[in-house]
């Protein structure tokens, strides 16, 4: 067994390894950025070296700082994690030729599977079924917007590069291909310097499924059987799930059978995920899945196979490293009930999910699940990494059981003043199409109205605020509070039975009640009160809003709704624009988002410029509307 271990990430998937190391008696050792010189993941591990700026690519991706970490500190192997450097392959060598243990698979494998074109001509070959589509070297605009035509719309346009959820994109018609290419390549250079694509059919009632290899360097491989990730937005999954719900035994051995050939065909040690899609509007059929790529590292999701099968996985990634066989023949491994994972982000669905950075004044997370988080409350989200605060992971005998466990987890989330998709989470999770396992890859669109509604009625918010309110006016001493004015006296006059109250800005009338008293809430020092309920936080005031950054649309005032970095420009000063028309591209945490004009509209001044890097709030754009 290995003595010593540097892991080469931040956050959860750090702290995670840790946990395991910990159990092993192995002597652990944090890289940090300038960012994370306090974060939970350096405070927890035995030794923790600086690596480098805030910025990933000026630490976290700089492979020789990590490997000049290992060495001063005595580690003897280097496990990467997720992210960053996991999936390079020239860091695996690096890290070897150095005379380190590296915990993951070989260079090689790395390759073969890290060009999706390359990867799917190489499973084809291997007998596994792999989707219809284009995989050429003319990356000309002309060849491309061909091959689309000849495909026949939808199509999928892929970075070659690629890897979870970014430089991909749908295109439903020729007309729109043209942009949809340029963006998607903008992104993937930005991603991963590499800017080439591939084109998919596109599967109208896509699932994703994918299935958990794991090889060792005496030839051995075997799968720990499947995962449902069908529930993503932008193509990033949400929620996870392990078995595949309506999985039939022969769809599961063939999958699971194509999976291990895959793993074989490019010599796999280390753990490792093939991902399938699959076309489920025939329910899922063994000559309905193909191989869509593989992930050469540990998955995200990876607790919801932990939980199903009773294996630590890490656990047997550092046994693999350290040289032994696998832990388990085939014949071995069992899958037992059902598990649930639902990824908690610092994003604002009521705001097109935009990241939701800054200080976690108020972190409070479930107990009764499994809980994987990389912040501590007084932490921060910072805008340099993946907005994620936590994993919630659930699970049941049965699969109604977990997905109910974890709804009420997701429910009791409590995160200020950061925006969290928490009570998104919960609206998924008790959707009655979801818990009846009608899902697929579209499924969080198609129900977009139920699960991000424009907002809870007034008499909802009315009744939640009542019993705050008054319990904390009642609770204040102070005589000039201006809470005092709700405990509803008023002279020569009978007692006052509502209140004004202002809600993230819109005014409410709330009733002087003490019913429900019960409900959490939280004071903050502006002197608003925070109401807590099923995962979403409302700010109620007395005082009417003086107006917010970051807003965007309806005065003409188009403002970065976060800090980030201008990737395109649609527009110049004095242009005509239409409602609708994409005027600026922000860059940020790795992920586009667009900036339409609210309405037709002649751009009175364009302030940003491509490569600009802007702070929240900062002015883009300002127009004059077009009679």
């Amino acid at each position: 067994m290995l003595t010593s271990l540097l892991v080469a990430n931040r956050g959860e998937i750090a702290r995670r390894i840790f946990r395991t190391a910990r159990r092993l008696g192995i002597a652990t050792v944090a890289v940090h950025s300038d960012a994370d010189a306090d974060a939970p993941h350096v405070r927890e591990a035995d030794r923790a070296v600086r690596i480098g700026p805030a910025a990933a690519r000026e630490s976290y991706l700089v492979g020789e700082r990590i490997i000049a970490a290992a060495k001063q500190t005595g580690a003897q192997a280097i496990h990467p994690g997720y992210g960053f450097l996991s999936e390079n392959a020239d860091f695996a060598e690096a890290v070897q030729a150095a005379g380190l243990v590296w915990v993951g698979p070989p260079a090689a494998a790395i390759r073969a599977m890290g060009l999706k074109d390359a990867a799917k001509a190489l499973m084809a070959k291997a007998g596994v079924p792999v989707t219809p589509g284009y995989m050429g070297e003319d990356q000309s605009p002309e060849r491309l917007a061909g091959e689309a035509e000849a495909i026949g719309y939808p199509v999928l346009i892929k970075a070659v590069a690629g890897g979870g959820g970014k430089g991909m994109r749908r295109v439903d018609r020729a007309e729109d291909f043209a942009a949809a290419l340029a963006g998607c390549r903008r992104e993937a250079a930005a991603a991963f310097g590499d800017d080439r694509v591939l084109l998919e059919t596109y599967v109208l009632r896509p699932r994703h499924i994918e299935v958990q290899v794991f090889g060792d360097a005496h030839g051995e491989v075997v799968h720990l059987f499947e995962r449902d990730c069908s529930l993503q937005r932008r193509h990033q999954k949400v929620i996870e799930e392990a078995p595949a719900p309506g999985m039939g035994e022969d769809a599961r051995a063939a999958v699971c059978e194509a999976a291990v050939r895959a793993a074989r065909a490019v010599g796999y040690v280390g753990a490792g995920t093939v991902e399938f899609i699959a076309d489920a509007s025939q329910g899922l059929r063994a000559d309905r899945i193909w191989f869509m790529e593989m992930n050469t590292r540990l998955q995200v999701e990876h607790p919801v196979t932990e939980a199903v099968t009773g294996l630590d996985l890490v656990e047997w990634q550092l046994r693999v490293a350290a040289g032994e066989p696998l832990p388990l023949k085939q014949d071995a491994i069992t899958l037992s009930g059902h598990a649930v994972e639902a990824r908690l982000y610092a994003e604002n669905p009521a705001n097109g999910f935009l990241p939701s950075i800054g200080p976690l004044e108020h972190l409070r997370l479930p107990a009764g699940v499994r809980v994987d988080s990389g912040v501590e409350e007084g932490g921060e989200v910072t805008p340099f990494y993946d907005p994620m605060i936590a994993k919630l992971i659930a699970r049941g005998e049965s699969r109604e059981d977990a997905l109910a466990t974890l709804a009420g987890a997701c429910a009791g989330v409590e995160v200020w003043p950061v925006k969290t998709n928490a009570a998104f989470l919960t609206r998924c999770l008790e959707h009655p199409d979801f818990i009846a396992g009608g899902i697929d890859t579209g499924f969080i669109d198609s129900q977009s109205a139920d699960l991000v509604p424009a907002g809870p009625s007034d008499g909802a918010l009315a009744a939640a605020a009542a019993a705050a309110l008054t319990v904390r006016a009642e609770a204040t001493d102070e005589p000039a509070s201006p809470w005092r004015a709700l405990t509803g006296f008023r002279l020569n006059a009978p007692p006052a039975s509502h209140v004004r109250l202002f809600l993230d800005g819109r005014p409410v009338r709330a009733p002087l009640a003490a019913e429900g008293a019960g409900r959490d809430v939280l004071a903050t020092d502006e002197g608003d009160l925070i109401v807590f309920d099923a995962g979403e936080a409302y700010a109620f005031s007395l005082d009417p809003p003086a107006g917010h950054l970051g807003e965007s649309g309806g005065d003409g005032q188009l403002r970065a709704p976060m800090p980030g970095k201008v990737a395109a420009v649609g527009a110049a000063t004095g242009d005509v624009v239409a409602k609708g028309q994409v005027l600026v591209t922000l860059e940020a945490m790795k992920m586009e988002h667009a900036l339409v004009a609210p309405f037709d509209a002649v751009v009175e001044r364009m302030a940003a410029a491509t490569g600009d890097q802007v702070g929240e709030g900062v002015l883009l754009v300002a127009l004059t509307p077009r009679d």
